[in-house]
């Protein structure tokens, strides 16, 4: 019998992909909010306030995005279990090694290297967070780690360029309103901060698909 004549079977396939495609949106959009505030906090003046302000934004958005991924392929637990805060301290940990290695080594070559680490860091990461949350999948959905860290993981190198390689400005001429006057900027590291979400969108997303299908 064909799904059309079972509309139950099409009712559950769509709330699938509406349950996977809202969860990729809400993680991929904690992901560049957190990373991207970390990021610029970090990048520009590193003092010790911004550098512990960017690191409890960092794993306040990682403890969060782990909340969305639990909530969506499990049934919601206490989020504070040890092992849930592993999962959210790892991502917090993958970010910075990412970025302490491309500084270390610098150039080309850190970002590369960089990118590269981050890939294989949030591999494992991924797996984690998978035998964490849901520890009776699938083998497959192991396997499945390493293309949305890889998305990931390109993502972050755009956003990386953007703040070593492009140094660009657009202003907006100033717009005056009755008390004051607005004038809307927009350099390179916004247009990152959106790359990077977009590919978290599209790792999250493949990650979601697995874990939904059945």
């Amino acid at each position: 019998m064909s799904v059309i004549r079972q509309p139950g079977v099409l009712g559950r396939t769509t709330r699938r992909r509406v349950v996977g495609t809202t969860a990729a949106l809400s993680a991929a959009t904690v992901d560049a909010v957190a990373v991207g505030l970390w990021f610029g906090l970090v990048v520009d003046a590193r003092t010790t306030s911004t550098a512990l302000a960017g690191l409890g934004i960092l794993f306040c958005g990682s403890l969060l995005r782990a909340g969305i991924f639990g909530a969506t392929i499990s049934e919601m637990e206490d989020l504070l279990q040890p092992r849930r805060l592993a999962a959210a301290l790892t991502l917090t940990g993958s970010w910075i090694v990412w970025l302490l290695v491309a500084e270390l080594i610098g150039d080309t070559t850190g970002f590369v290297v960089a990118t590269l680490v981050l890939a294989g860091v949030l591999t494992g990461q991924f797996a984690l967070e998978r035998h964490v949350f849901r520890p009776q999948a699938h083998s497959r959905t192991a396997r499945g780690s390493l293309v949305p860290a890889v998305l990931l993981a390109i993502g972050a190198s755009l956003l990386l360029a953007t703040a070593w390689f492009t140094n660009w400005t657009v202003a907006t001429p100033p717009l005056s309103l009755e008390i004051t006057t607005i004038v809307v900027r927009i350099d390179a590291l916004h247009l990152g901060i959106l790359c990077f979400g977009l590919f978290a969108f599209l790792a999250h997303h493949q990650r979601f698909e697995r874990f939904l299908d059945p």
